[in-house]
């Protein structure tokens, strides 16, 4: 009977994950929605605690440019209110037949709600069509997990894009 007790606290005692009722639509981006999708990747990148000294230098990296939309690189997510949940955005690689996925940021109260994978789902699936076999990732260390559960592999480390003297872990997603 113990048991049954602890079981029922546990249970009205955890936090609750944010539920989305219906999956995220997936739309490219508007170039009008730059701003607002650079805003949006500066207050996700924020969630992780970093101080402003950091974020200072991570907000220019975290910019959605408009030569990016125009090109047909950014996608975002729409809740069933119409809110833009969050966005994901490819990029080119040095490497031959890979893309790189350039940035996957979702609005802090839509985290852990599945729009994070829908978006990767999304630029897997338009990686594969522009011909890539592969897709690196430049992963902050705290969305690593993330990556790795949705079947990234670690392959090193690589000097991070926004803070010098700084490595992160570097993923890749085969797609061959």
């Amino acid at each position: 009977m113990r048991w049954l007790l602890r079981l029922w606290l546990a249970a009205v005692t955890l936090p609750k994950l944010p539920i989305m009722g219906s999956p995220p639509c997936i739309r490219l981006a508007r170039i009008e929605e730059a701003s607002a999708l650079s805003e949006l990747c500066v207050r996700s990148k924020a969630t992780w605690g970093y101080d402003e000294a950091f974020m200072a230098l991570a907000r220019a990296v975290l910019q959605v440019s408009h030569e990016q939309i125009a090109a047909g690189d950014v996608w975002v997510a729409t809740a069933a209110d119409g809110e833009v949940a969050g966005m994901v955005s490819l990029g080119p690689s040095e490497q031959p037949n890979t893309l790189d996925l350039d940035k996957l940021f979702v609005e802090p109260h839509r985290i852990r709600a599945g729009v994070g994978r829908v978006l990767l789902t999304r630029a897997i699936d338009e990686a594969r069509r522009r011909g890539a076999t592969r897709l690196t990732i430049l992963s902050d260390p705290y969305a690593a997990g993330f990556y790795e559960r949705n079947g990234a592999r670690l392959i090193g480390k690589a000097p991070s894009d926004a803070i010098p003297g700084r490595s992160v872990p570097l993923y890749e997603i085969r797609l061959d």
